[in-house]
């Protein structure tokens, strides 16, 4: 899938996320492009037509901090990751600047078909919609990371090279504001459309207990107060 190339591309990246500067935001932007366009392009059947602006919010729409892929077949000029500002505005190439706050996926691609059918004969695009999430706590590459709807959380904590030995592995915290969500792992993990995950949230790995950690530590203790307490009742 396109979608798996891309982070791919960002997985290899884990080194340096996002948080570190502009610089390898715009190394990941050009990566992860081109891997767009060297990914199989399916047959897409769309026809041209007005979208309009207020569609209701849901767990796959667009929002302020958002990142949108897209890819125009044959146009790699005017194929470009763009982001969503804080006031849902996105800059395309050619189009310039939408308003694309509540508008989700497949209703973009329709927006954006109908839009670049003023330059292009029967333009086939695609959008794919990532979310700017930070993941940090106990894992091994703490940082910002650009998350696909499908993915699930467990996938996402991937990215971030995953919980580190002192990690839970069953466990993450979902934060947004001063809302705190603990999420169990054991089972399937929900994917980030299903928990509605928005740009700007955290998933904090929290830290095993020291007992968890130190099981040894905790052995041999038990074991030296008993042989005490046995030499005292000598």
């Amino acid at each position: 899938m396109v979608l798996k190339s891309a982070f791919q591309v960002r997985t290899d990246l884990a080194a340096g996320p996002l948080a570190q500067g502009r610089p390898a935001l715009r190394l990941w932007r050009r990566l992860a492009l081109a891997a767009m366009l060297l990914a199989p392009w399916p047959a897409l059947a769309q026809s041209p037509g007005h979208v309009s602006d207020s569609v209701p919010a849901g767990s796959s729409s667009l929002r302020p901090g958002d990142f949108i892929l897209v890819r125009i077949w044959r146009e790699p000029d005017l194929s470009d990751t763009v982001d969503v500002d804080n006031q849902g505005i996105a800059v395309f190439p050619k189009l310039g600047a939408m308003s694309v706050t509540g508008i989700n996926p497949d209703s973009l691609e329709r927006l954006l078909v109908h839009e670049y059918s003023r330059y292009l004969q029967n333009p086939s695009i695609r959008v794919t919609v990532l979310r700017r999430i930070t993941i940090w706590g106990a894992v091994a590459h703490p940082g910002t990371y650009p998350v696909g709807l499908t993915m699930t959380i467990t996938d996402a904590l991937a990215l971030a090279g995953g919980p580190t030995s002192d990690g839970k592995s069953n466990q993450v915290e979902l934060r947004r504001g001063a809302m705190r969500k603990v999420i169990d792992l054991s089972s399937d993990a929900a994917s980030v459309s299903d928990l509605s995950l928005h740009s700007g949230d955290q998933l904090v790995v929290p830290r095993r207990s020291w007992i968890s950690r130190n099981p040894g530590v905790l052995i041999g203790g038990i074991g030296t107060i008993t042989s005490v307490l046995y030499l005292i009742a000598r």
